[in-house]
């Protein structure tokens, strides 16, 4: 919780507790007034958030009584506030109070490990030669937003940048697609990061080499903040994608809106791309015979060719020269991890890619990959156990993921790596695991730690982008770890 919220929940026990003890409220003109003042600084200050109401609405009985004892003759006595106000329905709402903003926390990103800081910029790119599939009028060009994290100096004092941008359209439709009220995550509008926007690009090195994260279904282009932020502030430019049709909602400057598929909507587009069906998936009316995937994966490549085009000239005049062109990494989570894979494949200017927890394209498969590949998965008993706790995993997904990643692993001409994390479920692969510390209680995140699954992806991500694209050397990539004994590693030389 944050500062003033913290305040308004410690004054809100004090007076409640003035009040169970049953004496003449001497201290009650103090602390009720001290909530009120806590309360307005607080919503001004740090802002409003619905988790916070029950302690608001706490504070105004507080404030009603308070005024009422002022307005009573000789004042008004604690035993009648006590029955007035009830001692098991104060208890009961001192606990929602506490517990509706601890459940669902404005939380803070760890500071990354590494010697940068971090600057952060956005770009909205359109590719003209190719048509949006995700929207009703066939002549809409396809069109990203696109936003860039790069390594600064170290700025401690500087603003930070939010965590999710649009927060207020992306937030509203992922709990509509996971059935949960719109608002439930509008909170997210406050977290930070540890970015800071237009920041002045770290001068010890000419040039930094880059890296594509690409996000999973109903993602958006910083759903991996965790592993973006580490990886910079170790010296690589990190490019996040808001693709239409994966993310939630993509906003472009204009104002302008393309809403996001639903988990039920796309699948059978990307699963076309796995397993073809001879009666192929529709998309507004129009088959799809070869699936998403291939659409999805040539945004990659228009954003590569844009990168160019931006290292020519940066419109924000930061990032001109300073991407390192000939060493291009791509990495991605789940229908990410399908599209880093399918890119991959067709475009030779990626020189290393991470694939994290998910069935590979058939493509893919047949043909294999040429460039230095690690995958980060669990377990086929593990994804078993996820489902479960929580009714995902069918079999026949648990034995495709397993497969296909390994077919590709196990056809890499060069170096390759095959690392099993055990007690890790899907959704530990993204930030999610921040976003509340009861879902490890419900069955949504695994039994690891959310912090030690997120140091052990870390480790790993960068142990392998600063062999294949730095060409050091790291103890991680040459045998089993003891400081991370929960991993079973492979490696192909």
């Amino acid at each position: 919780m944050r500062f003033f919220e913290i305040s308004l929940i410690v004054l809100n026990i004090a007076v409640f507790c003035i009040l169970a003890i049953r004496r003449t409220a001497c201290w009650f003109d103090y602390a009720v007034p001290a909530a009120l003042l806590i309360a307005v600084i607080g919503m001004a200050v740090e802002g409003f958030r619905w988790q916070m109401i029950p302690a608001y609405a706490l504070t105004a009985i507080f404030v009603v009584l308070w005024l009422f004892s002022k307005g009573s003759q000789g004042g008004m006595q604690l035993s009648t506030v006590v029955s007035f106000l009830g001692l098991g329905l104060g208890v009961v709402a001192i606990v929602i109070s506490i517990g509706l903003p601890v459940m669902l926390p404005v939380f803070s990103f760890p500071k990354p490990t590494g010697p940068y800081g971090i600057g952060t910029l956005t770009y909205h790119w359109a590719d003209m030669s190719r048509s949006e599939l995700f929207t009703a009028d066939p002549n809409d060009p396809r069109e990203l937003m696109v936003q860039m994290w790069y390594p600064t100096g170290q700025e401690p004092s500087m603003r930070r940048a939010p965590y999710i941008r649009d927060a207020d359209v992306v937030t509203p439709v992922i709990g509509r697609f996971l059935h949960l009220p719109e608002f439930v995550f509008s909170h997210l509008k406050y977290v930070t990061t540890n970015a800071v926007a237009s920041a002045p690009v770290a001068d010890d090195q000419p040039d930094y080499p880059v890296l594509l994260y690409l996000s999973g279904i109903s993602g958006f282009r910083s759903a991996n903040t965790f592993q973006i932020e580490e990886l910079v502030s170790h010296g690589y430019i990190v490019i996040g994608l808001d693709q239409p049709g994966i993310a939630p909602m993509v906003r472009f400057p204009d104002g302008r809106q393309i809403p996001g598929l639903s988990r039920d909507e796309i699948l059978p587009l990307n699963m076309q791309s796995v397993e073809a069906q001879p009666q192929a998936p529709t998309l507004h009316g129009q088959p799809m015979p070869e699936g998403s995937i291939p659409y999805f994966a040539r945004d990659v490549s228009f954003v590569l060719d844009q990168l160019a085009a931006l290292n020519k000239s940066d419109p924000h005049q930061l990032l001109t020269g300073r991407l390192d062109l000939e060493r291009i990494g791509t990495f991605g989570i789940s229908l990410g991890g399908m599209n880093a894979a399918q890119a991959s494949l067709e475009d030779l200017r990626l020189k290393a890619c991470l694939i994290m927890d998910v069935n590979i394209p058939a493509e893919v498969v047949e043909k294999g990959l040429t460039q230095p590949t690690m995958f980060i998965t669990r377990s086929a008993d593990t994804m078993r156990f996820e489902r479960d706790s929580n009714d995902t995993w069918a079999e026949k997904d648990v034995i495709l993921t397993v497969d296909t990643m390994r077919r590709v692993y196990e056809s890499l001409p060069g170096d390759g790596y095959y690392v099993e994390i055990e007690g890790i479920f899907h959704i530990n692969f993204t930030d999610v695991p921040y976003w509340s510390p009861v879902l490890p209680h419900i069955g949504i995140t695994g039994p690891i730690n959310a912090q030690r699954g997120f140091d052990i992806i870390n480790a790993y991500s960068l142990a392998f982008f600063d062999r294949e694209l730095k060409g050091q050397h790291s103890p991680l990539l040459g045998g089993q770890s003891e400081q991370y004994p929960e991993v079973k590693f492979e490696s192909l030389k």
